[in-house]
C-alpha cells in the first residue's frame, strides 16, 4: 500500500527556512491611521475575503510544512466576525504542542472584552499598536480611535495575563517628543516595546510620507539622552533589533526598513485576507493561494506554496525620498498584514 509523500519542508533560494507566517483575516479597521491608509476608504467585498475555514486550511497547510509561529493581523483582526473561531481552532494547536505561538497584532479597542476568551482559547501574547499615550494625538493619529478604550484594553489583557508588546510608529513632528514618555510608562506597565519606522505602502491621502518619515538612528539618539540603552543579543520570530533599557529591564526594540533593512534572516511570509500569499513585504510578487485552494484542493494548495517560497527575494526596495515620495509598493498594510 502506498504511503503518502510528507508535506514539503519550506526553505527559499537564500537557504533561509520559513516557518513564521502573518496571516491578515480582514482589510476591515476600526481606525484610520494617518501612516497605513486614507480616511476615506473602500474596503473589500466580504466576497472576496477567504473564509474562516479556508484561512484555517491555509494556516494548517503551512504548519504541516514546518510553520512554528502565526500572527493573525489585519486590518484589525478582532473586528472579524465570528474570529474566535479560527483562534480557538489555531490555539489548540498551540496547547497540543503543534504550533509554538499564535500571536496576535490589534490596535486594542476590542480587548476590554475579548481578553479574557483569548487567554482561554490559547493566546499567550499580544502586540498592541498604539503611538502616543497623548489623547488628542491619539486621535490625530488614528482618526476614529479613542484613547481610554485602548488603554482600558491594555488593562484588561494584563489582567488577563497576556505577555504585551507594543508597537509605535515614529512619525516626524507628530509623536516624536512623546516617544521617551513611552518607553518609561512601558516599562514601568512591563511592557516590551518597539518602534518602527514608517513604511512606503499604499496611499494614504493627503498625508505625505516624505514628511512623516523619521529615523530610528535620531529616535534612539535622542532616547539615549533619558534612558541608558544596552545592546541585547535577544531575538524574537520579528525583525526587532533589541536593546534591554537600564532603567525599566524592559526590552526595546527598533524596525528599521529604510535605515537599515532586516531581510537577511527573514523567515517569514504573508498571506491576505484575499489569500494572496506575498513572499516579501516589500515587493509585489505574490502567489494566489486562494484560486489554489479552490481549484486544485490541499495538493494544489502546497504545490503553489512550494513555488511561491522558491521566488522569495533576497530583500525588499523599500524607499522614502523627495524623488520618489511615492508608495514603494501600492497596496495598504491592512490588506497585507502587519
Amino acid at each position: 500500500m502506498a504511503t503518502q509523500a510528507a508535506p514539503r519542508a519550506l526553505i527559499d533560494p537564500f537557504g533561509r527556512t520559513v516557518d513564521y507566517i502573518r496571516v491578515s483575516v480582514t482589510d476591515r479597521c476600526d481606525f484610520r491611521c494617518v501612516y497605513c491608509m486614507a480616511e476615506e476608504m473602500t474596503f473589500l467585498p466580504k466576497s472576496e475575503l477567504l473564509s474562516l475555514e479556508e484561512l484555517e486550511q491555509v494556516c494548517r497547510k503551512f504548519m504541516a510544512m514546518g510553520t512554528r509561529k502565526i500572527r493573525l493581523t489585519g486590518g484589525e483582526p478582532l473586528v472579524r466576525r465570528n474570529i474566535m473561531q479560527l483562534i480557538r481552532n489555531l490555539g489548540a494547536e498551540v496547547k497540543s504542542g503543534n504550533l509554538d505561538e499564535l500571536t496576535i497584532t490589534t490596535n486594542g479597542s476590542q480587548l476590554h472584552k475579548m481578553a479574557d476568551e483569548l487567554v482561554d482559547a490559547g493566546v499567550k501574547r499580544l502586540n498592541i499598536s498604539i503611538d502616543t499615550l497623548d489623547p488628542d494625538r491619539f486621535r490625530s493619529i488614528t482618526r476614529w480611535g479613542d484613547l481610554d478604550n485602548v488603554l482600558a484594553g491594555l488593562e484588561a489583557a494584563k489582567k488577563a495575563g497576556l505577555a504585551i508588546k507594543l508597537n509605535a510608529v515614529a512619525l516626524k513632528g507628530v509623536n516624536e517628543h512623546d516617544l521617551a514618555d513611552m518607553v518609561g510608562w512601558a516599562g514601568a506597565q512591563g511592557f516590551d516595546m518597539t518602534i518602527i519606522e514608517v513604511m512606503p505602502m499604499g496611499d494614504i491621502g493627503n498625508e505625505n510620507r516624505v514628511d512623516q518619515y523619521l529615523p530610528l538612528s535620531q529616535v534612539r539618539a535622542d532616547l539615549s539622552k533619558r534612558f541608558t540603552l544596552i545592546d541585547s543579543d535577544y531575538q524574537t520570530p520579528g525583525p526587532a533589533r533589541y536593546v534591554t533599557v537600564a532603567e525599566t529591564g524592559n526590552r526595546l526594540g527598533f524596525i528599521t526598513p529604510l535605515t537599515h533593512n532586516f531581510c537577511e534572516s527573514c523567515n517569514r511570509v504573508r498571506v491576505t485576507c484575499t489569500g494572496q500569499l506575498y513572499m516579501c513585504l516589500g515587493q509585489d510578487d505574490n502567489a494566489d493561494l486562494s484560486s489554489a485552494l479552490r481549484n486544485g484542493g490541499e495538493a494544489g494548495l502546497e504545490e503553489a506554496i512550494v513555488e511561491a517560497i522558491g521566488r522569495k527575494p533576497k530583500g525588499h526596495d523599500f524607499v522614502i525620498s523627495r524623488r520618489a515620495p511615492a508608495a514603494s509598493v501600492s497596496r495598504h498594510m491592512n490588506v497585507t498584514g502587519g
